[in-house]
C-alpha cells in the first residue's frame, strides 16, 4: 500500500480500496490496550465468549469495554447494519475478554453460572474483572464478530444485576423443555437472535441433565438453523406460493446481495463469489464461487459453505413468514476486492434482513429477473446460472408456472 495514499486519505476516503481503514482500526485498539491494566471495571453489553479448541474443555469468559452505562451496541449486531466497518471493528476490538478453562459439562460451576446470569438479563451489566496479566491481542473470525484483547481471568465480580426478562426467566427455569423448543419460545417472545445465541452458548437452555456450554461459533449457527427450520416446517410450507417473481438487491461495503424469489415449493440456495483480494480469496487470480442448496425441505447435513448459509436462510425465511408466502429462493453474494477482513456471519444475516425490508423488483419471468441480476452483478447472470443448481433446474423446467404471464 502506498504511503502517499494514506496521507491523502487519512481514513476518510478509502483510497486503498479496502472496506475499512486498517491504520485507524489498529491505532484505536492500541490506544485502548495502553489504558488497561490487570483490572477492568465496565458494563458488559452483556457479552460472553466460549471457545471450541480443546472441546470438551474450552476457554470461556465475559467481555466488557472500559466504559460503563449503555454499552449494548458493543454486542448487538441487529444495530450494526448501517454502521461503517471501521466503527464496528474499532468498537469490537475495544471489548476485553477474561477467559478461564472450563468443562462444557460443568454448568453448575460458579464461574459458568455467573456467565449465565450476565446474558440472561439482556441489558448491560456492571462487572469487575481481575486478570492474571495485562490483556493483549485481538482476533477475527468468519463466524463471530471481531474480539479485542484477552487474558486469563482470576476473578469476576458482578456489581449490578438488572432484572431478567420474564420470557427468559421462564425458559431458563424450565428444566424439562428441549433446547430447541426453548430457542423457539425465546424467538416468539421477541428476544433478538443475537441474544438467544449467547443464552444458548452458556448452557442456559434445555433439559437440566443435557445442558452444556456450546462454543460461540457453533451456537450462532445452531440458533440460525433452529429458528429457520421452525419457520419453514411449521409456517412457510403451509403458505400459498408467491404470485410473482421478486428480486431484491442490496449493495454495502464492497458486498452485493441479490435474492431471487420464484413461485414454488420451498427450496433454497445460497451462493458466494469471492473476487481476488477479498477475505477468502487473497491470492487468487479468478473469482472463487461456492454454495449449497436444499430442495423442498431444510437440509439435515451441514452446509458445505458454512454458517452464512444458515444466516441467509433465516433472513429469507423471516421475510416469507412476514408476507405469508412460500417460494424458491436463490440468494447470491458477490464480495469485491478490499473487503478483506472476516467479521462474522451476523453481517450476512443483518444485511439480508435490511435488503428484505426494501421494496423488491416484481417481474413475471425468470429471464426478466436475470436481466436485473446483470444490471448489478459484476459476475453476470450467465456465470451464476452455470454455478447455481436451482437456477439451472428452473431454466430447464419450462412447464413451471413461472413461464406463464402472471399479469
Amino acid at each position: 500500500m502506498s504511503s502517499s495514499l494514506c496521507v491523502l486519505c487519512r481514513g476518510t476516503k478509502y483510497l486503498c480500496g479496502k472496506a475499512y481503514c486498517p491504520i485507524l482500526a489498529k491505532t484505536r485498539v492500541l490506544y485502548k490496550v495502553a489504558k488497561v491494566s490487570d483490572e477492568l471495571f465496565g458494563s458488559s453489553p452483556p457479552s460472553i465468549f466460549v471457545g471450541r479448541i480443546g472441546y470438551p474443555t474450552v476457554f470461556a469468559g465475559p467481555m466488557a469495554p472500559m466504559e460503563t452505562g449503555e454499552t449494548s451496541i458493543y454486542d448487538f449486531p441487529e444495530l450494526w447494519v448501517s454502521k461503517p466497518i471501521d466503527d464496528i471493528v474499532s468498537m469490537r476490538l475495544g471489548l476485553f475478554l477474561g477467559r478461564k478453562t472450563v468443562s462444557v459439562k460443568n454448568v453448575d460451576d460458579r464461574f459458568v453460572q455467573d456467565l449465565q446470569q450476565l446474558v440472561l438479563v439482556l441489558r448491560p451489566v456492571d462487572i469487575e474483572m481481575k486478570f492474571a496479566k495485562k490483556p493483549t491481542g485481538f482476533s477475527f473470525s468468519e463466524y463471530e464478530p471481531p474480539m479485542g484483547p484477552r487474558a486469563p481471568i482470576e476473578k469476576l465480580k458482578i456489581v449490578s444485576m438488572p432484572s431478567t426478562a420474564r420470557v427468559v426467566e421462564r425458559v431458563y427455569s424450565d428444566v424439562d423443555v428441549s433446547a430447541t423448543d426453548a430457542v423457539i419460545e425465546l424467538y416468539r417472545g421477541g428476544v433478538p437472535v443475537s441474544q438467544i445465541q449467547k443464552i444458548f452458548s452458556v448452557g442456559a437452555l434445555g433439559n437440566a441433565k443435557r445442558r452444556r456450554l456450546v462454543p460461540t461459533r457453533w451456537a450462532i449457527t445452531a440458533v440460525d438453523d433452529i429458528i429457520s427450520k421452525h419457520l419453514i416446517n411449521e409456517r412457510i410450507r403451509f403458505f400459498k406460493h408467491l404470485s410473482e417473481i421478486q428480486v431484491f438487491v442490496r449493495m454495502y461495503a464492497k458486498n452485493l446481495f441479490i435474492s431471487i424469489l420464484v413461485p414454488g415449493e420451498w427450496s433454497f440456495e445460497w451462493m458466494e463469489a469471492w473476487f481476488p483480494n477479498s477475505t477468502w480469496n487473497p491470492g487468487g487470480v479468478e473469482v472463487a464461487i461456492e454454495g449449497d442448496y436444499e430442495f423442498f425441505k431444510p437440509r439435515e447435513d451441514y452446509a458445505s459453505i458454512g454458517g452464512c448459509y444458515y444466516a441467509s436462510r433465516l433472513a429469507t425465511a423471516e421475510y416469507l413468514n412476514k408476507i405469508s408466502r412460500q417460494a424458491i429462493a436463490i440468494v447470491l453474494r458477490e464480495i469485491y476486492p478490499g473487503f478483506d477482513i472476516p467479521i462474522g456471519v451476523w453481517f450476512v444475516r443483518e444485511q439480508l434482513r435490511a435488503m428484505y425490508s426494501q421494496q423488491p423488483y416484481r417481474v413475471s419471468s425468470l429471464e426478466e429477473a436475470l436481466k436485473i441480476v446483470d444490471k448489478y452483478s459484476a459476475l453476470g447472470s450467465k456465470t451464476w446460472v452455470k454455478k447455481s443448481r436451482l437456477l439451472t433446474f428452473l431454466l430447464k423446467n419450462k412447464k413451471l408456472d413461472l413461464y406463464f404471464n402472471f399479469r
